[in-house]
């Protein structure tokens, strides 16, 4: 429920990550509209099946245009948003389990396309909206509802398999710092190219990774989130693989590269070969 969707029963647990990323979300998008001097409204946000599919819904302050889609099929949503309007400044919003679960199988042609958008994922490593089922970063021997003895796959490496997919931005964040995250966000959306930004988004209520993340003395608990030291490399293949060999999870840009964009090969073709006229194409028929 929200004062601008009254008419809509959903909420997010109190705590939940994902009001982090939400407000992370708004300010990048704030900062990327004064930035390049366009309306609010030249901004697009997709959305899936999950917690994170709120998102549309629950965006304070001036609105861009927002897609509540289906389970899984954000990214060909988004392709399908960049190839009616290209100039459109299109952002993805999705879960670990709806775009690393049923949705993975579009990650690659993504990739190999750059195609030129954003997504910002939320890994809560479970299923929250559904009661706290095994997602696919759920971690090895979890206890759930759909694994009451035990996860026995092994958690996907997320960061790994953007890198492994050809992926041409990666970065990785928490929801605790959202003006760390927005500015990291905004960054993404500069990019020209296909972009993720991997954010642990905690599920309060089913996967309270808080402590685990930042730490806490008192528990003893040393926190497994770390900062990207600022001489890394991002635009090194060679060491964006070594720092994710490191333990933890690593908050800052992972892996950059700058190549033509699909919308650049598009232009390519275009400039190469000229189209023929309607009548040329009717003619044809004929010969």
């Amino acid at each position: 429920m929200s004062v601008r969707n009254p008419e809509y029963d959903f909420s997010w647990c109190p705590g939940c990550g994902d009001f982090g990323v939400r407000r992370a979300l708004e300010w990048a998008l704030e900062d990327f509209t004064s930035t390049h001097e366009i309306p609010h409204n030249n901004n697009v946000v997709i959305a899936g099946i999950g917690c994170s599919g709120n998102m549309v819904h629950l965006l304070e302050g001036d609105q861009p245009f927002g897609v509540h889609g289906i389970h899984g099929r954000t990214l060909p949503m988004a392709f399908g948003v960049k190839a009616g309007r290209p100039e459109i400044n299109t952002v993805v919003v999705a879960g670990d389990g709806d775009f690393l679960s049923i949705g993975a199988e579009h990650i690659g042609p993504a990739a190999q396309r750059n195609l030129n958008i954003t997504c910002v994922v939320m890994d809560n490593g479970v299923y929250g909206l559904t009661k706290g089922q095994s997602s696919p970063t759920s971690q090895f021997g979890a206890k759930t509802s759909s694994t009451p003895f035990g996860k026995i796959e092994q958690p996907l490496h997320p960061l790994k398999s953007y890198m492994t997919m050809g992926v041409s931005y990666i970065a990785s964040h928490y929801s605790s710092k959202p003006r760390d995250l927005a500015k990291v966000i905004k960054d993404a959306m500069d990019h020209p190219g296909f972009a993720i930004v991997h954010v642990q988004s905690p599920c309060t209520t089913y996967n309270d990774t808080y402590d685990i993340l930042k730490g806490d003395r008192k528990k003893g608990i040393a926190g497994t989130a770390w900062i990207v030291e600022d001489d890394h490399d991002a635009t090194s293949r060679q060491a964006a693989n070594e720092l994710l060999e490191r333990p933890g999870v690593p908050l800052g840009v992972i892996y950059r590269e700058l190549r033509p964009t699909l919308e650049d090969q598009q232009e390519v073709l275009r400039k190469e070969h000229t189209s023929r006229s309607v009548a040329a194409l009717v003619d044809s028929y004929s010969v």
